[in-house]
């Protein structure tokens, strides 16, 4: 496995909080769930024995993507009792920008708390042009928050590329932690934050506590391969990664994300599974 070298900022700060701090956390205890994204065809096949299919692997949680904003009040209702069964958690959503608009936030809302979610996330966004597009966007999000703040739900963003991407000489997502509210999730993806030649380390260490989350999605520079690659194959530092996560973002689950292999969809997310277990330790 290759993997991008720290930057020397960020290995000066991971060695200072190390070894006892890494170690201090039980990190056994962290949950690793499945973004359900990465079974989508499964998924839309039989949504109910895929999720069955997934707890039944091992993974403690998973993450729903925008079709379940779709779904019927019985069925959330099924599913919910199904993951329960399971043992398995959903502890947040991925959402489309519009899920939190007025006429949308009361069913997301209601939605989310009968999966028994935490964080409704925005999968992704695109705002007007330029860095007020973003402060744009970072003001809906906190004025989603502040509504869902009465039921027990916070408001978090998921990164693509373009967040990582400088505009007008600032990377946008940089406008977005420094705007939102503390309480507003930083959800970070691994691989697209290396795809855009960014440090997810570095990321980490400068916004402690925000990092609740992360999708665990690796990403080779090699042609050809890209977000192919299964986890663990890629570029990314995982040991760096937990490291930071544990001691400084905050981290309160992980989840596996993988766009697409060269396995079916259930044997990928296994594998990757496997060797979660095994980098995490």
């Amino acid at each position: 496995m290759s993997s991008y070298p720290l930057s020397r900022r960020s290995f000066l700060a991971l060695s200072a909080m190390l070894p006892w701090t890494w170690q201090a956390r039980a990190s056994a205890s962290i949950p690793v769930g499945l973004e359900l994204y990465s079974v989508r065809n499964e998924l839309k096949r039989d949504p109910e024995a895929t999720v069955r299919a997934v707890g039944q692997m091992g993974y403690q949680c998973v993450e729903f993507y925008a079709p379940y904003f779709e779904r019927t009040d019985a069925q959330t209702k099924d599913m919910r009792k199904l993951l329960d069964g399971l043992g398995v958690r959903c502890y947040s959503t991925h959402n489309e920008l519009n899920y939190l608009n007025r006429e949308n936030l009361p069913r997301t809302r209601d939605l989310n708390l009968t999966l028994g979610s935490k964080y409704v996330v925005v999968a992704s966004a695109q705002p007007k042009p330029g860095l007020d597009g973003w402060r744009e966007l970072a003001d809906t999000l906190n004025a989603a928050a502040e509504q869902l703040e009465p039921a027990g739900l916070k408001v978090g963003y998921h990164n693509h590329q373009p967040e990582f991407t400088p505009v007008e000489g600032k990377r946008p997502l940089e406008i977005l932690a420094g705007r939102t509210k503390p309480s507003v999730l930083l959800q970070l993806d691994v691989g697209t934050c290396l795809a855009a030649g960014s440090d997810p380390v570095a990321w980490i260490l400068a916004n402690p506590g925000r990092i609740h989350s992360i999708h665990c999605k690796d990403w080779s520079p090699e042609p050809g391969k890209g977000y192919t690659v299964l986890f663990g194959e890629g570029a990314a530092d995982w040991k760096g990664i937990f490291a930071a996560a544990e001691s400084v973002g905050g981290v309160e689950y992980y989840l596996v994300e993988q766009e697409g292999s060269r396995f079916p969809e259930l044997e990928t997310a296994q594998r990757c599974l496997k060797t979660f277990r095994s980098l995490h330790s």
